[in-house]
């Protein structure tokens, strides 16, 4: 399946409505088992694949191709389009950006392409580098760590640049039972308050809940623009429509978003009341 799909296919494919895209979506998750509902609706998502292939900050080698890259992105988006479910609360677009994204990273780190004398130096360097920050108290420079392994600090510049490993804030450091996750060891210099930390989590599900309540191409638009940082005319591009439609249906979206937001707090300050 992933092999037949790729994004050249995508301009050649029928665009659904929100209404049509909706009926296909209730006729899968009705019938996990038809295969045709599925691929239907993997191609119409093509565009998120595309999107993410686009822009994955990643280090890599000339070994890695975009075909590489792309076929690990639909696989990601078939993966999302199977387990996908609308109960859990977050829009597909959402959920699906990120098991792409995930399933790229994650194909890319299993494969080793360092031969195994250059992993070897960058192991070296790496438990100097380690030593000598216990040691100082801080990180070491290049010129600290080629005293310690007697090499040319311009070696140990081109040796860490060979380091293309790629690194997660959710990855553990050590391998124990009482490792933490390497974003547990970031330190929050704005943390909120309790009652901070309540008013921004009621304000999402707020958000959350006006955003559910906007037509489909709407919240995508508002999930393009917002969570992933594209202009309107990227979005434009990647959902085939004009650049001044885009802003209009923008603005449509925040408009709609102030009236459901000021309904709920009106309903809430109501029922305060009595």
């Amino acid at each position: 399946m992933s092999q037949g799909l790729d994004n050249n296919s995508y301009s050649n494919v029928k665009k659904l409505g929100d209404a049509e895209l909706k009926e296909l979506w209730d006729k899968y998750l009705n019938n996990k088992s038809n295969k045709e509902y599925r691929n239907r609706i993997i191609v119409q998502y093509l565009y998120l694949t595309r999107y993410v292939v686009g822009r994955v900050k990643v280090a890599l080698p000339p070994t890695f191709s975009i075909e590489d890259i792309s076929s690990y992105g639909v696989e990601g988006l078939i993966d999302a389009v199977e387990k996908y479910s609308p109960e859990h609360g977050a829009s597909f677009e959402t959920y699906a950006l990120m098991r792409i994204r995930g399933n790229i990273i994650d194909k890319v780190r299993s494969q080793d392409f360092l031969p195994r004398t250059a992993r070897k130096k960058i192991k070296d360097v790496k438990t100097v580098q380690e030593d000598l920050k216990q040691k100082l108290g801080r990180q070491p420079t290049s010129r600290e760590i080629s005293q310690v392994l007697g090499w040319e600090k311009e070696k140990v510049d081109q040796v860490l640049a060979e380091d293309t490993t790629i690194t997660s804030i959710y990855d553990k450091k050590g391998s124990s039972d009482e490792s933490v996750e390497v974003i547990d060891t970031i330190q929050d210099t704005n943390r909120l308050t309790p009652q901070e930390a309540m008013e921004e989590k009621d304000s999402k599900k707020q958000l959350e809940y006006a955003l559910a309540r906007l037509p489909e191409r709407e919240r995508m638009i508002m999930v393009l623009y917002y969570h992933e940082n594209m202009t309107l005319k990227e979005i434009g591009e990647t959902i085939e429509i004009s650049e001044s439609r885009v802003c209009q249906l923008h603005a449509q979206a925040i408009m709609k978003l102030k009236n459901i937001l000021s309904e709920n707090r009106s309903e809430r300050l109501k029922k305060s009341i009595i």
